[in-house]
């Protein structure tokens, strides 16, 4: 789901959905709601867009066809409490609603409050490792030097802020 209009970024056969109105909370429920729609015996997986460092091998493993029997949901936790990955085997728009909705977004217990509602929910929960995501110049220097060959490390070099040059004292 995207705010605005899709850029020549986006690769040809991807479709993208207008965010819905409201909070984090409501828009990621309406995005397993509209994937439960499109393809309604497949599972969902979302992924915060930022954990630029994630490594598909990281998903390979939990999420293949013998890891996921059993599993009704997969949740990655964020090293600052929230989530970077929520997936859920078979979704629909009701779950989605009662899992999401109201959950307190972008605090130090967001995650812990949506791992509350899945284990409520009595679904049966994988964990996917913790990953630090990218709230401020700080994470973004983190992420870079974990995974320096990116195309995020690369714009992060080219981006990151230049030491302040020192102050020139004035002769007394």
């Amino acid at each position: 789901m995207l705010d605005g209009a899709p850029g020549r970024w986006l690769p040809p056969g991807w479709e993208v959905l207008p965010q819905c109105a409201g909070g984090l909370d409501r828009r990621l429920a309406a995005a397993f709601a509209h994937a439960a729609r499109l393809a309604p015996a497949a599972p969902a997986l979302l992924v915060g867009m930022d954990t630029p460092q994630l490594d598909p091998a990281v998903l390979a493993a939990p999420l293949s066809a013998t890891a996921r029997t059993g599993a009704d949901a997969w949740f990655g936790p964020a090293e600052d409490g929230g989530f970077w990955a929520l997936g859920l085997a078979r979704p629909n728009a009701a779950l989605a609603a009662r899992l999401l909705h109201d959950v307190p977004m972008s605090t130090p217990a967001t995650g812990r409050h949506l791992l509350s509602r899945l284990t409520a929910e009595g679904l049966t929960v994988h964990h996917l490792p913790a990953l630090l995501d990218v709230d401020g110049p700080d994470d973004a220097a983190t992420v870079a030097a974990l995974a320096p060959t990116t195309r995020f490390a690369a714009h992060w070099r080219e981006l990151r802020p230049t030491a302040p040059a020192p102050a020139h004292r004035q002769p007394d």
